[in-house]
């Protein structure tokens, strides 16, 4: 089953008070900035894809550090490490 974080899912992971909510491996992400984060190709769709290589945990960052154990890949992402 492929997981995809949708703009839904993104709002969940920022807008919780208690901060960063659990995230699940993607292939596909949205494309936040300019750029797709560290391990992902642009497919020029609106997206950012792994082309089925990996599977990545990423979260947005919202323009924050990333938290602990967590690490900035870029394109507006933090990957789990």
């Amino acid at each position: 089953m492929k997981r995809v974080l949708t703009v839904a899912t993104a709002a969940l992971c920022l807008g919780g008070s208690a901060g960063w909510e659990p995230s699940h491996a993607q292939r596909v992400v949205p494309k936040i900035g300019l750029i797709c984060p560290m391990g992902y190709v642009d497919t020029l769709n609106g997206n950012c894809s792994t082309l089925g290589l990996a599977y990545y945990t990423v979260q947005p960052t919202d323009g924050k550090a990333c938290p602990e154990g967590w690490f900035n890949v870029g394109g507006g992402y933090c990957k789990k490490r």
